[in-house]
């Protein structure tokens, strides 16, 4: 029988824990305060940061929400983020993707400072990561570790196999399995567009994690039996619905789910652990900037 991993339920035993840590820190006079910065007309985008809002209001963080209209310069961007930087009632800062053409992405993840950089992408928080003392780990990777560990699905001496090589998901996920520790200690393959014969690769995992931003690109016949299939990717496709589309993985879940011992649907599975991830690092940040310990899991 095949595992449907529920990602709701193991977030809302991750933002418990999140919830309580910000008590902690609330009793000691510090409240954690998370800035959210949109610099689009992305729709996509106004929803993410929504819900980040949302999730905030729900365990204990405050939340700061700003707005810069897409055609100013790159500039007005860059000192909201200086600002941020200097005000301390705010431990974390997220620019919410993508910011329009004329603005360097390098440039913005390097201008928020690292203590505040609760997305994990600043190049120091990366070096860390990749050094095995990470400060903050990138969230969906960090929420795929969670799963797993919540399903007790050993990583350890297993083959992983991530098939998607982005800054967000594939390069950390690898990262992260690699490492010595709980959720680490595995044979890690990253497998991405100019892999040849892809499906030999992936038939080998133990592990799987999908996340290369193609619908349906894992099937059945890609996957081994008895596989943990970890589905990061969430792409619209036309569909014959009231909203003209629906959200697809990147796996074939009819097909693949068959073989996989466990699986994560699209939506419901590593989705809702984003959001609590950025909660989780939020409060971390909020503890580290205020030297008040919390016990975060």
């Amino acid at each position: 029988m095949t595992t449907i991993i529920d990602g709701n339920a193991v977030a809302d035993d991750i933002r418990a824990d999140v919830s309580a840590c910000a008590e902690t820190l609330a009793d000691e006079g510090v409240t954690p305060g998370l800035a959210t910065v949109l610099m689009s007309d992305d729709g996509a985008s106004e929803t993410y940061v929504s819900m980040k809002q949302r999730a905030c209001a729900d365990t204990g963080i405050e939340s700061f929400h700003h707005e810069i209209d897409p055609d100013e310069p790159a500039e007005v961007l860059y000192d909201r983020i200086d600002d941020l930087n200097a005000d301390p009632s705010v431990h974390g800062i997220l620019v919410q993707m993508p910011v329009p053409d004329h603005v360097d992405k390098a440039t913005v993840l390097e201008r928020i400072d690292p203590m505040k950089d609760v997305d994990g992408f600043h190049p120091e928080n990366v070096g860390r990561l990749v050094s095995g003392n990470a400060r903050y780990k990138p969230c969906t990777p960090h929420g795929v570790q969670k799963i797993l560990a919540a399903h007790d699905i050993e990583t350890e001496g297993k083959d992983a196999v991530v098939v998607g090589r982005s800054d967000i998901v594939g390069k950390p996920m690898a990262n992260l399995f690699i490492q010595y520790g709980p959720g680490g200690n595995a044979t890690t393959t990253i497998c991405h567009s100019r892999t040849e014969n892809l499906g030999e690769k992936t038939r080998s995992a133990d592990i799987l994690v999908a996340a290369a931003g193609v619908p349906r690109m894992i099937e059945g016949s890609m996957v081994s039996e008895g596989a943990v299939v970890i589905d990061v990717g969430v792409n619209r496709v036309d569909a014959d619905t009231e909203k003209g589309y629906e959200l697809v993985g990147d796996v074939d879940f009819g097909s693949v789910r068959e073989k996989a011992s466990a699986i994560t649907p699209v939506p419901g599975g590593v989705g809702p652990l984003t959001i609590a991830m950025l909660m989780y690092n939020t409060v971390k940040a909020a503890s580290l900037q205020s030297d008040v310990p919390v016990d975060l899991p």
